[in-house]
Parts: structure tokens; C-alpha cells; sequence
């Protein structure tokens, strides 16, 4: 489904049009005490466009290795953990065959900014270079890797979580309950939190689980083309008259809509509904742990030369903000609280909502303890956040999302 700012934009008007009471913004605090699945390679590859970079310059260490990542995830991981949030982050696993025409598109869309940027430093328009630089980012195992054992030594883990957290709209059709955007956001920002709740959308949108999968995979998916012509309300129409793709596919005037030849519709509605999830109870076994300081030091500051000063006063927020989020949240005590969240208003068909930051790319996710499979933190799939829907084949293991 949603990939990149247009096709992000796109479904979240879609939403706040057709299903505001589904959305809701939230203070970034609101989330003490809650365990969040959060897509590491979207945040990785924010940090690298963003973090320390000015024209074709990036930030490295003493060796010419490039550390805005890392900078970016050390900071970002500290105010989730010191706001009393419990991160899971989740990495990219083997992507599913149906991706690989999607790759190669974005493998050549990669080579032709390069080209781009080749002619924008050689004309020296400074606004250009910016521009196409940012488009030859990649994330690449190397950047992952050090991010993984940036976390490990931090001591974040996975599991049991209450929400996903992502610009990657797929989330939603993988089943993940909540869904949260701009959590990752910088501070300086100061936008709220945004949150999805897909029993709601469905409610609003009066469709079944499987309408709204056939739903956002009209709107255009990663695993198959889109029908030229058909945006994200024109298909909500379709689907609320015809109530699935095949018999709109019976119905559709197919001289105006052109059908993609060997559409593979099926198969990516069975990827999101029956998606590869990992099984191995025991990488589930995830604590929180103190971190650890001669590591990270190491990691930080020997290898990769970051601030000493700047380590050891981080380390004590992760320690201080680690005794805080044990404390829990109060309403595990006492009754919940009134909602003072805002819901989402809409005003004739005008979207409400903010411009969202640059989303990319769709992913299988696995929840990671470092290993693969659609996206890892456990290697418990998350986009195979599946864990949570009602769709799981009986042989997966899913994530219980508490309230």
C-alpha cells in the first residue's frame, strides 16, 4: 500500500475525510508506559538525509564513516526513553518476491539522481545538489547493523507492544491495531502525535478487514501496480458498490481504467493477510537491562568519535529514564483517565491534517532480537505486524497489544 509522502498523504486524507473519528491527535507524553514497535529503516534513512547533512556532506567519524544514523538514533531513542517510552524497533527482513519490481524501481530512480547530482555539482547549483543527494540515500546492512548493536548496548529490546510506529501506512493493512505517526518526529517539530485506530477505521469506513486490504491495495501497494485513474476515493467508491476487487474487475469500464497486465492483486492481498512470521518462542524472551557503559563508549566514542562528555550525560538519561518507565503507568492502579485526546475534524472535504515528513518505502517488518525475516528487533514480524491481526495463520506467534 502507502509508500512516500504522496501515497502517505493520500491515504491519511482518505482517512480524514472518510474516518476522522478513526484519528486522533495525541501529546507526544501521552505514551508513558507504553511499549512501541518502531520501523527502524524509515527512521535510519531519515536520520541520513537529515542528521549532520549539508549538499553531498555527511557526518563521519575519523575514518570517513558516515555516523548520522547512529547520532540520529542515540538522541531519538533517549527522549522516547526519557518521555517513559519502551521503543521496539524493527528492521528490515528479506523482502517477498512480489517487491522486486518495486526494488528495481527504486534501484533506477537512485541511479538517475545520481546522474542528476553528478550535473548539479558540476553546474554548482546548491539547491539542486540538496536535492538529488538526498535521493541517492540508501539504507544500507552496514547501517543497520551498527544501529542494532547501538540498541543492544543501550539495552532496548521487543515484544508485547501497544502500538506501531511508522510512516509507512501499510502498517494498517498488516492489522496492527494502533498506529502512530510522527512519533519519530524531532522535537523542534512540535507536531502532535498522530494515531490510527484500525477497528475504528473499519467501523467508519464501514468496510470488513478484507474490503479495506482490497481497499489499499487500489490506492496502490508495494507488491503490485495500481489502476491508472483510480485514487484513493474513487476506490473507497468502488469498493463500498462492488465490495472486492473481483467484482469490480467484473463491473469496471475497462476502456477508461486500463487493468495491469498479470495484475497480482491475489498474491498481495495474501501477503498482507498471511504474511511470513516468525515462531521461535525463545528469541522472544526480551528484557529491558541497564545499558551498558563501556560499550557504548566504545561504540560511540573510540570507534565512531563522538563527545565524551555528551556519552556519559546520555547514558545517565538512560538510566534515569529506565527507573522512570518502570514506575508504569497509572491507570495500571487506578481507572483510566478522561480522554483528552482531539480527534480528527474535517471541514467539507478539506484535510486538516498537516503535510506529513517524507515517508519511504514499504517493508516486511520483523520484530528484532537481530536477526531477519520481514523486519527485526525480535525477528517476530511485525509487518507481519500481523502478529496482531485476526488474519494470523494458527502457526504464528503474535504480539499482544495491550491497552
Amino acid at each position: 500500500m502507502e509508500r512516500g509522502p504522496g501515497k502517505a498523504q493520500g491515504l491519511t486524507k482518505l482517512l480524514a475525510d472518510n474516518a476522522p473519528k478513526a484519528m486522533k491527535e495525541q501529546k507526544f507524553e501521552s505514551y508513558f508506559g507504553r511499549k512501541i514497535a518502531i520501523d527502524a529503516s524509515m527512521s535510519i534513512y531519515q536520520f541520513l538525509i537529515v542528521v549532520g547533512r549539508s549538499g553531498t556532506e555527511m557526518l563521519t567519524n575519523e575514518a570517513g564513516e558516515v555516523t548520522s544514523h547512529l547520532q540520529g538514533m542515540f538522541n531519538r531513542t533517549i527522549r522516547l526513553l526519557e518521555a517513559g517510552i519502551k521503543p521496539l524497533y524493527v528492521f528490515d527482513g528479506k523482502p517477498p518476491d512480489l517487491k522486486k519490481q518495486e526494488l528495481a524501481k527504486r534501484f533506477s530512480k537512485r541511479a538517475d539522481a545520481t546522474e542528476d547530482l553528478a550535473a548539479a555539482v558540476e553546474s554548482g547549483v546548491k539547491e539542486d545538489i540538496e536535492k538529488f543527494s538526498k535521493r541517492t540515500v540508501k539504507v544500507t546492512k552496514q547501517h543497520n547493523d551498527d544501529c542494532k548493536r547501538l540498541l543492544k548496548l543501550m539495552g532496548v529490546p521487543v515484544i508485547e507492544v501497544y502500538a506501531v510506529a511508522s510512516e509507512d501506512m501499510d502498517s494498517l493493512t498488516f492489522g496492527a491495531p494502533r498506529f502512530l505517526r510522527h512519533l519519530m518526529d524531532p522535537s523542534s517539530r512540535k507536531i502532535p502525535v498522530m494515531e490510527f485506530e484500525i477497528p475504528k477505521i473499519l467501523e467508519e469506513l464501514n468496510l470488513s478487514m478484507d474490503q479495506f486490504i482490497d481497499l489499499c491495495i487500489l490506492s496502490g501497494c508495494d507488491y503490485c501496480d495500481s489502476i491508472r485513474g483510480i485514487g484513493g476515493q474513487t476506490a473507497l467508491k468502488l469498493i463500498r458498490q462492488h465490495g472486492s476487487i473481483e467484482s469490480i474487475l467484473e463491473n469496471i469500464n475497462k476502456e477508461r481504467y486500463q487493468i495491469p497486465e498479470d495484475w497480482p492483486y491475489q498474491e498481495a492481498r495474501q501477503l498482507f493477510k498471511e504474511p511470513a512470521v516468525l515462531t521461535d518462542e525463545e528469541q522472544l524472551d526480551i528484557k529491558w537491562i541497564s545499558p551498558d557503559d563501556e560499550g557504548l563508549i566504545t561504540f560511540l566514542v573510540n570507534e565512531n568519535g563522538f563527545n565524551s562528555d555528551r556519552v556519559m550525560k546520555a547514558i545517565e538519561k538512560i538510566k534515569v529514564a529506565k527507573n522512570k518507565s518502570s514506575q508504569g503507568r497509572l491507570e495500571s492502579f487506578f481507572k483510566p483517565v478522561a480522554n483528552t485526546s482531539q480527534p480528527v475534524k474535517r471541514k467539507g472535504t478539506k484535510c486538516v491534517l498537516r503535510p506529513p515528513k517524507p515517508a519511504i518505502k514499504h517493508k516486511m517488518l520483523s520484530l528484532q532480537v537481530f536477526n531477519s525475516m520481514p523486519k527485526t528487533i525480535g525477528s517476530l514480524s511485525m509487518k507481519t505486524l500481523n502478529l496482531f491481526s485476526k488474519h494470523s495463520t494458527p502457526s504464528s506467534i503474535g504480539v499482544c497489544f495491550n491497552a
